[in-house]
């Protein structure tokens, strides 16, 4: 049976740990191949990707290891440049697993297009014969993707807002629409474009934009995890991390930081699959504050066995199809070395890392700080810049972080020293 639990996961070296990837996602050696080389982007596939390419700026790839979410193992590709992500992740997720891991539900791929309709003299009115069209409107849209709508998809409903502004009131048409394993904005976005002249016509208005909305609150995945109160240290741990949440649940300027560490986790998954990273961290900081007050995405409590009870509720708009997700080869086998099978199974994935990313942080901070891991890894990025070579790196790294120095001309010097 496969497991995503290793003990020991640092110590291999990059190749023994992409065998044992190989192993457990079941990859091909031109797979294997394939992720061994520095950059596996085409620099002629990148120029069909963005506009201008001259270049291709690859990023370290880690692999996130002991998750387990609803009963199945994963290894999670992280594609990030920030030490201590993958391993702080990795060690939640250990700690996570003696009480079962984490647990997960979702509310279905459902994203909203805005449209904006001005110049309207009766808004009200002009609101109710948009719901009394519903029907021809949701026909007109769902005309433009047939094997959308075979796959269950497409618009499913419409909400109608009357926006007062400086220049009058506005009549918003929301709609709503059931994208599949699509992330969705081109999607809706062509929806929202064949609906404009006839919306026009309904309601004897003018359309200016008709675009998808990031901030996708009908696109919701909720993760759960029980935290062994032993495994995180002890109640008193249990208590800190309990009050270091409560300190980001009602202050924003702790809440930005908080909220930035679960970020963490996400963003490198986010990366790693081709996915849109600033649809998503658009989507996450709306949702924080969509009470008229920033506040955490997650909570954490103490349960009535001393055990620590996270909790976390975000926007996920990630797709398996279209995008980079397809064009780019190594998103392809991030995506093959996750296992998910759908767009909703990959958001709920990539929000438990959030979740792990959030308790790893604060259970730094609520004990030893957080510099002193962070730095520890840190250490070794100064000491190379610095001209270590690998011979020497682990003794600079050991000397810089027992001396509390991690600066770039302490690192030189003992590199100096070291060189004779």
């Amino acid at each position: 049976m496969k497991t995503s639990e290793f003990k020991g996961f640092y110590k291999l070296s990059p190749e023994q740990r992409l065998a044992e990837v190989a192993k457990f996602s079941d990859l091909t050696q031109a797979e294997v191949d394939l992720l061994s080389t520095s950059s596996a982007l085409d620099i002629h596939a990148a120029d069909h990707m963005i506009e201008n390419v001259f270049s291709i700026m690859p990023l370290p790839m880690g692999v996130a290891v002991n998750f387990k979410i609803n009963d199945k193992d994963y290894l999670i590709p992280m594609a990030v440049e920030e030490p201590s992500v993958v391993a702080a992740a990795s060690n939640a997720a250990r700690m996570a697993r003696v009480k079962g891991g984490y647990f997960t539900s979702n509310t279905g791929p459902i994203m909203r297009a805005q449209i904006q309709i001005v110049n309207v003299a009766d808004p009200y009115a002009a609101r109710l014969k948009l719901f009394e069209a519903r029907e021809k409107l949701m026909e007109i849209a769902n005309s433009k993707d047939p094997m959308l709508i075979s796959l269950g998809g497409g618009m499913k409903d419409l909400e109608v807002h009357i926006i007062p502004s400086p220049l009058g009131d506005m009549v918003i048409m929301h709609l709503i629409a059931d994208t599949r394993d699509a992330m969705g904005a081109n999607t809706v976005n062509t929806m929202a474009e064949a609906l404009a002249p006839h919306i026009e016509q309904i309601t004897g208005g003018r359309v200016y934009l008709r675009i998808l909305s990031n901030l996708a609150d009908l696109r919701l995945v909720r993760v759960r995890a029980v935290i062994d109160k032993e495994a995180l240290g002890g109640e008193e741990v249990v208590d800190g991390i309990v009050w270091a949440y409560t300190f980001a649940a009602v202050d924003p300027y702790r809440a930005a930081t908080h909220n930035k560490g679960i970020m963490n986790g996400i963003i490198p998954v986010v990366t790693a699959t081709g996915n849109d990273t600033r649809a998503i961290e658009a989507g996450a900081h709306a949702y924080a504050a969509r009470n008229g007050r920033y506040t955490s995405l997650t909570t954490w409590e103490k349960n009535s066995d001393g055990d620590l009870v996270g909790t976390i509720e975000i926007p996920m708009a990630v797709g398996l199809v279209g995008g980079a997700t397809k064009v780019h080869p190594i998103a392809r086998l991030a995506v093959k070395i996750l296992g998910v099978k759908s767009a909703v199974e990959l958001g709920e994935v990539i929000a438990a890392v959030g979740l792990a990313q959030n308790m790893a942080a604060l259970r730094a901070l609520a004990t030893e700080g957080i510099q002193r891991g962070h730095m520890s890894l840190h250490a070794r990025n100064v000491a190379v810049a610095a001209g270590a070579t690998p011979d020497i790196i682990d003794t600079v790294v050991a000397a810089m972080v027992k001396e509390r120095k991690v600066r770039q001309d302490y690192a030189e010097e003992l590199v100096k020293q070291l060189k004779g």
